[in-house]
């Protein structure tokens, strides 16, 4: 698995979503890296992981990661949100503190949770993939930009990194789908306990704030909404987001 490791400080973790890789935070990491030592992780089938004969799996990748990584505050987006989760829950010593961008404990509604897509878009999605993977990919952008005030400015920014390291793998792109669709951390959140920090878009229509403002209640942590912004506030309202995981570093650093 590639991790790209960078700056000098407190080891801070960064986890991509679906389809994407360690380099759609290079603007985020090259400010974080001034003040924090920084690893940007390529998940399994995905950037220079491409190859990785693992696959992705969410617990496969998240002991693996545990392993390979010094005690770090693990921050994740969107699939990588569930993968920090999960390994803040399940790996505690190697979780200093947690941080999540629109990222929830389950992305998909069922009976007794309204706050997530229905479960038909990513069926779509798979059934999808196997025809056209790029053009799924696109439409998966277009869904991740939808509502943000700077929605455009942030589509050029996801499309021209996309495949910057390479085409994801098909297998691990229906392998992170899966996971999106049937993980459920809601009943382990309260097992989270390093500070956390929940950033969630006002706007972002594939993780509501409510379902982040729950989450957060739940796990004892804090929640913060960007005003306006989507499911990527880390590129449109980078100073925001910014300011969110530096408070984080220091209540880690007093905890």
């Amino acid at each position: 698995m590639h991790i790209q490791t960078t700056g000098h400080g407190p080891d801070i973790v960064l986890i991509h979503g679906w389809g994407m890789h360690g380099g759609i935070f290079h603007q985020l990491t090259e400010q974080l890296a001034q003040s924090c030592r920084v690893h940007a992780v390529d998940l399994p089938g995905h950037g220079f992981s491409r190859e990785d004969a693992n696959g992705f799996d969410l617990h496969e990748s998240t002991a693996r990661l545990s392993q390979m990584l010094p005690p770090s505050i693990w921050v994740g987006w969107s699939l990588g949100g569930l993968v920090a989760m999960h390994a803040a829950i399940e790996y505690p010593l190697a979780v200093r503190g947690l941080g999540l961008i629109a990222a929830s404990p389950r992305f998909v509604t069922t009976d007794g949770w309204k706050s997530g897509v229905a479960p038909e878009v990513f069926e779509q999605f798979g059934a999808d993939l196997g025809q056209d993977y790029r053009g799924t990919l696109e439409r998966f952008l277009a869904l991740e930009v939808h509502g943000d005030e700077h929605a455009m400015v942030c589509l050029r920014a996801l499309r021209s990194r996309l495949f910057e390291r390479g085409e994801p793998d098909p297998a691990a792109l229906m392998q992170g789908l899966q996971t999106l669709q049937n993980s459920d951390l809601r009943d382990q959140l309260s097992r989270i306990d390093c500070p956390n920090l929940w950033i969630a878009g006002s706007r972002d229509r594939l993780v509501p704030a409510a379902a982040m403002q729950w989450s957060a209640q739940v796990a004892r942590g804090s929640f913060h909404s960007v005003a306006r912004a989507g499911h990527a506030p880390f590129i449109t309202h980078r100073e925001a987001v910014l300011g969110c995981i530096h408070a984080l570093v220091q209540e880690t650093a007093v905890a």
